[in-house]
């Protein structure tokens, strides 16, 4: 088992810092000159949750957490309170014959645009649209894959459009988890990576 569909606790995200992160080699010329080379064509997420531990019992959730997982040994669900919502995000267009959708969002900034597969929905959150219609059934979603299920095929041209609430697929990026002794009963963390998977 390489992912669990367990979400890490929210408390503890809520206070986390991080979000997304691109690879990218820069080589300089002698004249001063750049090329730039991108290594991944999607930004993949980076965090560091010891900032949300506020409590000695958030210490300890995270301890059983990460003892739970093996360290970097088993994925997990993170909610990244910065970016956890979707709303009126358009994931097909019906042709008559194709019944699945993979929900997606889609960030846009003047003539950019980088649209990301969302695999692990929030089960409950999901509305379905067609043309702007809500669908109160006909429909299904794997929230481990993100994966929309008609059971008829959307018509030629009609559009599929969805809300949802997400999480990202995580792992830690640590096998150790080190906790410093600052006075009596209170413990403290410097830096607990985590990071995203592609899943």
């Amino acid at each position: 088992m390489d992912f669990v569909e367990v979400q890490f606790p929210t408390d503890v995200s809520y206070g986390s810092s991080g979000g997304p992160e691109f690879s990218t080699d820069i080589v300089i010329t002698h004249g001063g000159q750049e090329k730039r080379n991108i290594n991944w064509s999607a930004a993949r997420a980076k965090y560091n949750i010891s900032y949300g531990i506020k409590a000695q019992a958030q210490l300890d959730s995270v301890i059983a957490f990460f003892r739970a997982r093996k360290g970097k040994a088993v994925g997990f669900r993170f909610k990244d309170w910065s970016d956890y919502k979707a709303t009126g995000e358009i994931i097909g267009t019906g042709d008559g014959a194709k019944t699945q959708f993979q929900l997606t969002k889609t960030y846009t900034s003047g003539a950019g645009a980088e649209i990301r597969n969302i695999t692990k929905p929030v089960s409950g959150t999901e509305k379905i649209y067609i043309d702007s219609v809500l669908q109160a059934s006909g429909f299904s979603i794997d929230t481990t894959t993100g994966v929309v299920t008609f059971s008829t095929p959307p018509a030629s041209a009609e559009v599929i459009s969805a809300d949802f609430e997400f999480d990202v697929p995580v792992r830690f990026d640590t096998d150790r988890l080190s906790s410093t002794l600052d006075s009596y009963g209170e413990n403290s963390v410097k830096e607990i990576d985590l990071v995203e998977v592609r899943v």
